[in-house]
């Protein structure tokens, strides 16, 4: 590599035939072969590579995901040399080569050592912008990281509460029926009934219950007052007990009068038993409802997180947006209405599937925001040729035309401190465009603002 390789690089504007020179005599010209890692994350940057022709994809390990960052496709585009001025400097990601061409690397100390020649009032002042802007960035990151991570969590921990608390619950009614249930059998076993008598309670009992809808709150309450004034005329004790299992599974009082037939004087522990045998399976089946809502909110955060998955997956779209909406269902249950609207013809896709649940929390989250927490969210997909495109639309009042100009501007935001995802439209769109080569735009108007994701049906090369 000679001078003349360099010098219609803008990045070297202004810099003599000579100054060149020094640079390439210390430097080495590295081939770029597809598939080939120039650089690792995490090793020393004591390199300065600046791209000649080629490109290189930046790549970085997130958890278990290998993650493309960005590409360096534009000649003088650059990367690493950062121990040219901090000792513990390393690569922030690894340079691994998808076109063939070439990169100047130069040392560090090379780096360093010309800046501070040429231009020592430059070198302080990269020196100095370094190291404020890697401390101002590393804070804003763990507190956007632990805002977002709180805000999440406070939400899951909302929606496991409802059904842990609700099979807690009947866990403790389900105590107190078995009990009755025991005490009632104990007190039949004692002879106060026969074996045909309770052959025949067991029959009615399995009459109660089946193919019974849910009764209306007005006419349960009314079936109870009436099986409760039919047990006092019966002088039987504990109506309270045994009056709303039994109006609950449709009791009448025609079958009251012929369980009073069958049980003669044993009606009180023969009513006891049915009634908390009814109970208890009521019980069961809230316990069992409880349950299977916990497990589905753990499904859908491993979902959400995709962990134990590898990085490319043959996704179906519509699943990540739901187990997304799981996520920030306690910011969708007082005044949000979702309308889903999923093409039947959307084909699964090969995606980062972690990161484009990012992208849909916070165009979730921007809309909820945009509406006051207070309108309707529709969301749609559908097929548009070789791709398929995501909608978000909100009937928040519309975003200005200079906002929608600047929205995918890096650090641009229109919300107050502590608020949001912590993920920018910015970094949203970096995640649609350069990740997966698709596009992402907006559509507004008062009343009716859109964001459309558009993603490749192939991935992205």
């Amino acid at each position: 590599m000679d001078v003349d390789d360099l010098r219609g690089i803008a990045l070297f504007a202004g810099l003599t035939d000579e100054q060149l020179g020094e640079l390439v005599d210390g430097s080495t010209e590295v081939r770029i072969e597809p598939g080939a890692v120039l650089f690792h994350e995490g090793d020393p940057a004591d390199h300065w590579w600046v791209l000649v022709d080629g490109a290189i994809a930046l790549h970085r390990q997130i958890g278990r995901e290998d993650t493309v960052m960005g590409k360096i496709d534009v000649p003088g585009r650059w990367a690493g040399g950062f121990r040219a001025w901090d000792e513990h400097g390393v690569y922030l990601a690894s340079g691994r080569g998808i076109a063939e061409g070439r990169v100047l690397r130069v040392p560090a100390g090379l780096l360093r050592e010309r800046i501070d020649a040429w231009f020592p009032l430059a070198g302080h002042l990269i020196k100095g912008v370094y190291g404020t802007a890697r401390a101002i960035e590393s804070t804003a990151r763990q507190r956007d990281a632990l805002i977002t991570l709180g805000t999440l969590a406070a939400g899951l921990a909302h929606e496991i509460n409802n059904p842990a608390a609700a099979a807690a619950r009947s866990v403790s009614a389900l105590d107190t029926a078995c009990t009755a249930l025991l005490s009632a059998l104990g007190r039949l076993a004692e002879g106060e009934i026969t074996a045909a008598q309770f052959s025949a309670l067991d029959a009615l009992r399995r009459e109660l219950g089946a193919g019974t809808a849910a009764p209306d709150p007005v006419d349960l309450a009314d079936a109870e007052n009436t099986i409760s004034e039919w047990l006092d005329r019966h002088e039987v004790d504990n109506d309270w007990l045994i009056a709303p299992p039994l109006a609950a599974a449709g009791a009448s009082i025609d079958w009251c009068e012929r369980a009073a037939e069958v049980l003669d004087d044993a009606l009180q522990p023969g009513l006891e038993w049915v009634a908390s045998t009814l109970a208890a399976g009521t019980l069961l089946g809230e316990v069992k409802e409880s349950t299977r809502r916990i497990s589905e909110l753990v499904a859908a955060v491993r979902s959400y997180s995709q962990m134990d998955r590898g990085s490319i997956q043959t996704i179906d779209v519509t699943e990540g947006i739901e187990s997304t909406l799981v996520m920030l269902g306690h910011k969708l249950r007082d005044g949000i209405e979702v309308v889903r609207a999923y093409g039947a013809d959307v084909p699964r896709i090969d995606a980062y599937a972690g990161e484009l649940n990012q992208v849909w929390t916070n165009l979730i989250d921007n809309a909820v925001d945009a509406m006051g927490g207070t309108g309707t969210l529709r969301i749609t997909t559908r097929t548009d040729g070789d791709r398929i495109v995501v909608g978000f639309t909100d009937t928040g009042p519309g975003m200005p035309p200079e906002v929608v100009a600047r929205a995918f501007e890096p650090f641009y935001t229109t919300k107050d401190v502590g608020k949001g995802t912590g993920l920018g439209l910015d970094i949203a769109q970096r995640i649609v465009v350069e990740h997966h080569g698709g596009t992402i735009t907006i559509e507004s108007r008062p009343g009716a603002t859109t964001l459309s994701v558009r993603l490749p049906l192939q991935p992205a090369g």
